[in-house]
């Protein structure tokens, strides 16, 4: 079984797909191609990818079953102990001390716009 996932990526690109996998929602395409198929279109889809992302996951024979890649992704695969994860950027608020917390916010708080201009739920 294999995956692909296109994100912000061209039409043409996404009709290629279709020869080879089913498109189930826009930009999902889900089909069971040889591992030599699977490849080529990974390699034709990081090529023409443009400025979208793409991941893709396969089933395997590992301890997880699946393996899966990325292509221009702020989420990459990381090795854990013979495991595959994601790592992805924080996005957390900094810390304190850090130089980026002693910086003041400009602008008025959510909170202080809901009471000004209303906006309530």
């Amino acid at each position: 079984m294999t995956v692909i996932v296109l994100t912000n990526c061209p039409v043409g690109l996404r009709g290629f797909l279709t020869r080879w996998l089913l498109e189930i929602s826009p930009g999902v395409f889900l089909g069971s191609p040889s591992t030599r198929i699977r490849d080529l279109l990974w390699a034709e889809v990081r090529e023409y990818a443009g400025q979208g992302r793409a991941l893709l996951a396969y089933q395997t024979d590992n301890e997880q079953g699946y393996a899966f890649e990325t292509h221009d992704h702020t989420w990459h695969p990381t090795d854990h102990e013979g495991l595959t994860l994601i790592h992805r950027a924080s996005t957390h608020a900094p810390r304190a001390g850090s130089p980026a917390a002693d910086i003041p916010r400009q602008g008025w708080s959510k909170a202080s716009k809901r009471r000004r201009f209303g906006g309530g739920k």
